[in-house]
Protein backbone atom coordinates (compact mmCIF):
# COMPACT_ATOMS: atom_id res chain seq x y z
CA UNK A 1 0.00 0.00 0.00
CA UNK A 2 1.15 3.51 -0.79
CA UNK A 3 1.15 6.17 1.87
CA UNK A 4 -1.21 8.75 0.39
CA UNK A 5 -1.12 11.16 3.33
CA UNK A 6 -0.29 14.65 2.18
CA UNK A 7 0.60 13.56 -1.38
CA UNK A 8 -0.55 15.89 -4.18
CA UNK A 9 -2.28 14.21 -7.13
CA UNK A 10 -3.52 15.94 -10.27
CA UNK A 11 -6.48 14.12 -11.80
CA UNK A 12 -7.31 15.27 -15.31
CA UNK A 13 -10.83 14.45 -16.47
CA UNK A 14 -12.23 14.20 -12.97
CA UNK A 15 -15.38 16.30 -12.82
CA UNK A 16 -17.67 13.24 -13.03
CA UNK A 17 -17.80 9.48 -13.59
CA UNK A 18 -14.69 7.38 -13.05
CA UNK A 19 -12.44 10.39 -12.48
CA UNK A 20 -14.57 11.83 -9.71
CA UNK A 21 -15.07 8.45 -8.04
CA UNK A 22 -11.31 7.89 -8.02
CA UNK A 23 -10.68 11.41 -6.71
CA UNK A 24 -13.04 10.73 -3.82
CA UNK A 25 -11.16 7.52 -2.95
CA UNK A 26 -7.78 9.24 -3.05
CA UNK A 27 -9.15 12.05 -0.90
CA UNK A 28 -10.46 9.62 1.71
CA UNK A 29 -7.02 7.95 1.71
CA UNK A 30 -5.42 11.25 2.71
CA UNK A 31 -4.18 12.69 -0.58
CA UNK A 32 -4.62 16.28 -1.68
CA UNK A 33 -6.34 16.12 -5.04
CA UNK A 34 -6.41 18.73 -7.77
CA UNK A 35 -9.22 18.17 -10.26
CA UNK A 36 -9.16 19.37 -13.85
CA UNK A 37 -11.69 19.35 -16.68
CA UNK A 38 -13.11 22.02 -18.94
CA UNK A 39 -16.12 23.06 -16.84
CA UNK A 40 -15.29 25.14 -13.77
CA UNK A 41 -18.83 24.76 -12.41
CA UNK A 42 -18.68 20.96 -12.56
CA UNK A 43 -15.23 20.97 -11.01
CA UNK A 44 -16.36 23.17 -8.12
CA UNK A 45 -19.29 20.82 -7.47
CA UNK A 46 -16.93 17.84 -7.60
CA UNK A 47 -14.47 19.37 -5.13
CA UNK A 48 -17.35 19.91 -2.69
CA UNK A 49 -17.81 16.12 -2.50
CA UNK A 50 -14.23 15.43 -1.38
CA UNK A 51 -13.48 14.29 2.16
CA UNK A 52 -10.14 16.07 2.35
CA UNK A 53 -8.14 18.85 0.79
CA UNK A 54 -8.93 19.49 -2.85
CA UNK A 55 -9.03 22.19 -5.47
CA UNK A 56 -10.23 22.75 -9.02
CA UNK A 57 -8.23 24.07 -11.96
CA UNK A 58 -10.10 24.28 -15.26
CA UNK A 59 -8.12 23.03 -18.22
CA UNK A 60 -8.70 22.15 -21.87
CA UNK A 61 -6.40 19.24 -22.74
CA UNK A 62 -6.84 20.00 -26.44
CA UNK A 63 -5.04 23.33 -25.91
CA UNK A 64 -1.34 23.15 -25.05
CA UNK A 65 -1.30 26.65 -23.56
CA UNK A 66 -4.23 25.77 -21.31
CA UNK A 67 -2.50 22.62 -20.09
CA UNK A 68 0.75 24.44 -19.37
CA UNK A 69 -1.07 27.26 -17.57
CA UNK A 70 -2.86 24.73 -15.38
CA UNK A 71 0.37 22.89 -14.61
CA UNK A 72 2.10 26.16 -13.71
CA UNK A 73 -0.77 27.13 -11.42
CA UNK A 74 -0.81 23.74 -9.70
CA UNK A 75 2.94 23.45 -9.21
CA UNK A 76 4.86 20.26 -8.37
CA UNK A 77 2.75 17.15 -7.88
CA UNK A 78 3.55 13.68 -6.56
CA UNK A 79 1.31 12.04 -9.13
CA UNK A 80 -0.81 12.63 -12.21
CA UNK A 81 -3.74 10.52 -13.38
CA UNK A 82 -5.01 11.00 -16.92
CA UNK A 83 -8.70 10.12 -17.26
CA UNK A 84 -9.96 12.62 -19.85
CA UNK A 85 -11.70 11.18 -22.86
CA UNK A 86 -14.37 11.77 -25.49
CA UNK A 87 -16.22 9.17 -27.52
CA UNK A 88 -18.62 8.87 -30.42
CA UNK A 89 -19.43 5.48 -32.00
CA UNK A 90 -18.00 5.86 -35.51
CA UNK A 91 -17.79 3.51 -38.48
CA UNK A 92 -15.35 4.08 -41.31
CA UNK A 93 -18.29 4.37 -43.72
CA UNK A 94 -19.70 7.24 -41.63
CA UNK A 95 -16.47 9.12 -40.89
CA UNK A 96 -17.04 12.44 -39.13
CA UNK A 97 -13.77 14.32 -39.21
CA UNK A 98 -14.50 16.66 -36.31
CA UNK A 99 -15.42 13.82 -33.95
CA UNK A 100 -12.61 11.50 -35.01
CA UNK A 101 -10.03 14.25 -34.63
CA UNK A 102 -11.45 15.23 -31.23
CA UNK A 103 -11.10 11.65 -29.98
CA UNK A 104 -7.49 11.54 -31.14
CA UNK A 105 -6.70 14.99 -29.77
CA UNK A 106 -8.31 14.59 -26.33
CA UNK A 107 -7.76 10.89 -25.65
CA UNK A 108 -4.19 10.59 -26.92
CA UNK A 109 -2.55 13.93 -27.66
CA UNK A 110 -4.15 15.48 -24.57
CA UNK A 111 -2.55 12.76 -22.48
CA UNK A 112 0.84 13.54 -24.02
CA UNK A 113 0.35 17.26 -23.30
CA UNK A 114 -0.46 16.69 -19.64
CA UNK A 115 2.39 14.26 -19.05
CA UNK A 116 4.77 16.56 -20.89
CA UNK A 117 3.81 19.36 -18.52
CA UNK A 118 4.63 17.44 -15.32
CA UNK A 119 7.17 14.76 -16.22
CA UNK A 120 10.28 16.99 -16.50
CA UNK A 121 9.77 18.07 -12.89
CA UNK A 122 9.40 14.47 -11.75
CA UNK A 123 12.56 13.50 -13.61
CA UNK A 124 14.45 16.37 -11.98
CA UNK A 125 13.24 15.31 -8.51
CA UNK A 126 13.74 11.60 -9.17
CA UNK A 127 10.25 10.72 -7.96
CA UNK A 128 6.67 10.67 -9.20
CA UNK A 129 3.70 8.57 -10.17
CA UNK A 130 2.12 8.58 -13.64
CA UNK A 131 -1.17 6.75 -14.20
CA UNK A 132 -2.75 6.50 -17.65
CA UNK A 133 -6.25 5.24 -18.44
CA UNK A 134 -6.35 2.98 -21.48
CA UNK A 135 -9.20 0.68 -22.47
CA UNK A 136 -9.86 -2.95 -23.28
CA UNK A 137 -10.80 -1.65 -26.73
CA UNK A 138 -7.21 -0.59 -27.30
CA UNK A 139 -5.76 -4.09 -27.58
CA UNK A 140 -6.87 -4.61 -31.19
CA UNK A 141 -8.97 -2.86 -33.84
CA UNK A 142 -12.74 -3.09 -33.44
CA UNK A 143 -15.65 -2.28 -35.76
CA UNK A 144 -17.53 0.98 -35.25
CA UNK A 145 -14.72 2.37 -33.12
CA UNK A 146 -12.75 4.64 -35.44
CA UNK A 147 -10.98 7.26 -33.36
CA UNK A 148 -11.65 5.87 -29.91
CA UNK A 149 -9.91 2.50 -30.21
CA UNK A 150 -6.96 4.02 -32.07
CA UNK A 151 -6.53 6.77 -29.48
CA UNK A 152 -6.69 4.30 -26.59
CA UNK A 153 -4.15 2.05 -28.30
CA UNK A 154 -1.96 5.14 -28.51
CA UNK A 155 -2.09 5.94 -24.79
CA UNK A 156 -1.48 2.29 -23.91
CA UNK A 157 1.62 2.30 -26.10
CA UNK A 158 2.67 5.64 -24.59
CA UNK A 159 2.46 4.10 -21.12
CA UNK A 160 4.62 1.18 -22.25
CA UNK A 161 7.26 3.57 -23.62
CA UNK A 162 7.25 5.59 -20.39
CA UNK A 163 7.57 2.42 -18.32
CA UNK A 164 10.49 1.22 -20.44
CA UNK A 165 12.34 4.52 -19.99
CA UNK A 166 11.52 5.19 -16.34
CA UNK A 167 11.95 1.82 -14.65
CA UNK A 168 14.17 2.16 -11.57
CA UNK A 169 14.17 5.95 -11.94
CA UNK A 170 12.00 6.62 -8.89
CA UNK A 171 9.03 7.41 -11.13
CA UNK A 172 6.27 4.79 -11.13
CA UNK A 173 4.29 4.37 -14.34
CA UNK A 174 1.02 2.46 -14.47
CA UNK A 175 -1.74 1.91 -17.02
CA UNK A 176 -5.28 0.75 -16.27
CA UNK A 177 -7.43 -0.70 -19.06
CA UNK A 178 -11.10 -0.78 -18.05
CA UNK A 179 -14.00 -2.28 -19.96
CA UNK A 180 -17.43 -0.67 -20.18
CA UNK A 181 -18.24 1.90 -17.46
CA UNK A 182 -21.66 3.48 -17.11
CA UNK A 183 -21.07 7.12 -18.09
CA UNK A 184 -22.53 9.70 -20.45
CA UNK A 185 -20.07 8.37 -23.04
CA UNK A 186 -21.22 4.75 -22.95
CA UNK A 187 -24.83 5.98 -22.94
CA UNK A 188 -24.22 6.60 -26.66
CA UNK A 189 -23.85 2.88 -27.34
CA UNK A 190 -26.87 1.13 -28.78
CA UNK A 191 -25.54 -2.40 -28.19
CA UNK A 192 -25.50 -4.55 -25.07
CA UNK A 193 -22.35 -3.88 -23.05
CA UNK A 194 -21.08 -7.00 -21.25
CA UNK A 195 -19.76 -6.65 -17.69
CA UNK A 196 -20.91 -3.02 -17.49
CA UNK A 197 -19.38 -1.40 -14.38
CA UNK A 198 -20.54 1.50 -12.28
CA UNK A 199 -17.97 4.31 -11.84
CA UNK A 200 -17.37 3.37 -8.19
CA UNK A 201 -16.59 -0.24 -9.17
CA UNK A 202 -14.09 0.84 -11.79
CA UNK A 203 -12.54 3.38 -9.41
CA UNK A 204 -11.97 0.63 -6.82
CA UNK A 205 -10.16 -1.42 -9.45
CA UNK A 206 -7.97 1.55 -10.36
CA UNK A 207 -7.27 2.46 -6.74
CA UNK A 208 -6.22 -1.12 -5.97
CA UNK A 209 -3.93 -1.02 -9.00
CA UNK A 210 -2.41 2.29 -7.90
CA UNK A 211 -1.65 0.70 -4.54
CA UNK A 212 0.20 -2.16 -6.21
CA UNK A 213 3.64 -2.53 -7.73
CA UNK A 214 2.33 -3.82 -11.05
CA UNK A 215 2.54 -1.86 -14.29
CA UNK A 216 -0.63 -2.91 -16.09
CA UNK A 217 -4.14 -3.91 -15.05
CA UNK A 218 -7.00 -4.84 -17.39
CA UNK A 219 -10.46 -5.31 -15.93
CA UNK A 220 -13.02 -6.79 -15.41
CA UNK A 221 -10.68 -9.79 -15.34
CA UNK A 222 -12.81 -12.36 -17.18
CA UNK A 223 -13.91 -9.86 -19.85
CA UNK A 224 -10.31 -8.73 -20.33
CA UNK A 225 -9.29 -12.27 -21.34
CA UNK A 226 -11.31 -11.87 -24.54
CA UNK A 227 -9.28 -8.85 -25.61
CA UNK A 228 -5.89 -10.00 -24.41
CA UNK A 229 -6.21 -13.43 -26.00
CA UNK A 230 -7.44 -11.86 -29.26
CA UNK A 231 -3.91 -10.53 -29.78
CA UNK A 232 -2.75 -14.08 -30.45
CA UNK A 233 -5.37 -14.84 -33.11
CA UNK A 234 -4.25 -14.69 -36.74
CA UNK A 235 -5.90 -11.93 -38.76
CA UNK A 236 -8.17 -14.27 -40.71
CA UNK A 237 -9.62 -15.70 -37.49
CA UNK A 238 -9.82 -12.42 -35.57
CA UNK A 239 -11.67 -10.47 -38.24
CA UNK A 240 -13.99 -13.37 -38.99
CA UNK A 241 -15.11 -13.15 -35.36
CA UNK A 242 -15.01 -9.41 -34.68
CA UNK A 243 -15.44 -7.59 -38.00
CA UNK A 244 -18.89 -6.52 -39.13
CA UNK A 245 -20.36 -8.06 -42.26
Amino acid sequence: MRDWTGKRYWLVGASEGLGLALAQMLSRAGAEVILSARSQDRLDAAVATLAGKGSAVACDVADRASVQAAADQIGPVDGVVYLAGVYWPTKAQEWKAEEVEAMCDVNFTGCARVIGAVLPGMVARGSGHVVITGSLSGFRGLPGSIGYTASKAGVMSLAECLYADLRDSGIDVQVANPGFIRTRLTDKNEFTMPFLMEPDQAAREMFEHMNSDSFKKSFPLVFSWVFRLSQFLPDWAYYRIFARK
